[in-house]
This record gives C-alpha cells, structure tokens and sequence, in this order.
C-alpha cells in the first residue's frame, strides 16, 4: 500500500470510486481508441447504475472520453462540452454477471470509424481494473506504464515484440498474454519500467501479425 491508497487522488469531486476511478475509464477508452470520441454507448452495472447522476459518474465518464484528467475542472462541464463537439452518448443499466459493482462497459466509436468495446471497474482511491478489451478478457490498472498490442496468435509474435523491447533497452516489469483462440485474435499486455519511445512503438507496429499497438503512460496520481 502506498500514501495515495491512504489518501486517495487529487481529483474533482464528489467520489474518488463514482467519480476520479470513472474519469479514469473513460480515460483509458479515449486513449485506446486513438481518435476522438463521435459515440459512446456507456452500460453501468451495479451501484454505478443506481447512483450515477447523483455522484457526477457519468460527467466523470464522459469527461475521460473527452480527454480530460481526474482534476480537470471541465469534468463538471462535460456533457454539455461532449453536447457541444458532436458526441452522441447513452447510458443504459446493464447487469453483468459477478462484476464488481462499479463496473462500467463502453462500446465507442472514433470520428475515424474505429470502434473500441471496453469493460472496466472502479475498485476505490480512484483506482480501476480494465477487465475486458474488445471482448478478450484482461487485467490491469493502469498504475504502471503499460502497452497493449492486439495481435493475431502466431509463433514469433510475442518473441519479436519482447526481442525489440530488449534491443532498445526497456524493461518488462510484467507480461500477460490473452488469446480467443488458437490461431486468432490475441491480446499482449506488458507493463514496463519505463517510456518505449515513439520510434520503438513504430517499429511494434510493423512486426508481422501485429494489429496495434498503444501506449499507456502511468497514471501521475
């Protein structure tokens, strides 16, 4: 345990878990996508859907998927900021079966096109797990810095990602790796002691059977 698990964020209130963990999803949706939000479908679970107009849950939601930070004072301001940029949001109750009960799932879609599905808790302190990505089952929180790479299931893949890692001198704290199938669509999730730089990500991104590959900078709590 560290001091901000004793004190918790610096964060625009009025709820670290409804509100600080919340902008953080939506966050971690915004930055996975890519591009800017056009549509947010946005399922709460559990006490987020009993409480989130009450507790600003879904201004901190939206605000993330907006780009904003837990201490950004436009969270208050973000539905009618998202009104204001074009974006089509909607919230629905959904029950999802053994979730934690401030469990959030996300369909978005980018002004590109891109489409992104993300399933998230936020489990108190402003803290959150990411648990689904597009329908394949992960687990992270965003505490480190962290790379995600959807690629297919092929031999060598992982082996030439972790190999250019190595070449270019930046450690793997930690590795998981997710698949559909054998053979189909997979999920690498590394978190790393350390920034890859830009020309590291590029070089990921041109390895055979790689679809994508995002950085996640660690959270500055």
């Amino acid at each position: 345990m560290d001091l901000f698990d004793l004190i918790g964020p610096v964060m625009i209130g009025p709820s670290s878990s409804h509100t600080a963990g919340a902008a953080r999803i939506g966050l971690t949706a915004y930055s996975l996508l890519g591009e800017r939000v056009v549509k947010a479908d946005v399922g709460l679970h559990g006490s987020f859907a009993k409480t989130y107009r009450g507790h600003g849950t879904d201004r901190a939601i939206v605000g993330g998927l907006l780009g904003m930070h837990v201490d950004d004072p436009r969270l208050r301001d973000s539905l009618e900021i998202a009104r204001q940029q074009g974006m089509d949001v909607r919230f629905e109750q959904v029950n999802l079966r053994g979730a934690h009960p401030n469990t959030v799932r996300l369909h978005v879609t980018g002004e590109r096109g891109t489409a992104l599905t993300l399933e998230a808790a936020s489990v108190g302190g402003g803290n959150i797990e990411i648990h689904r990505i597009n329908g394949l089952s992960v687990n992270f929180t965003g505490k480190a810095d962290t790379m995600i790479i959807h690629h297919i299931d092929m031999p060598g893949a992982i082996a030439a990602v972790t190999t250019t890692l190595a070449r270019h001198r930046v450690n793997i704290a930690n590795m998981q790796v997710y698949r559909r199938k054998l053979g189909g669509d997979a999920m690498m999730v590394l978190e790393l002691d350390g920034a890859p730089s830009q020309a590291d990500l590029d070089i990921i991104r041109q390895i055979p059977d790689i679809r994508s590959c995002t950085f996640l900078k660690r959270r500055d709590d």
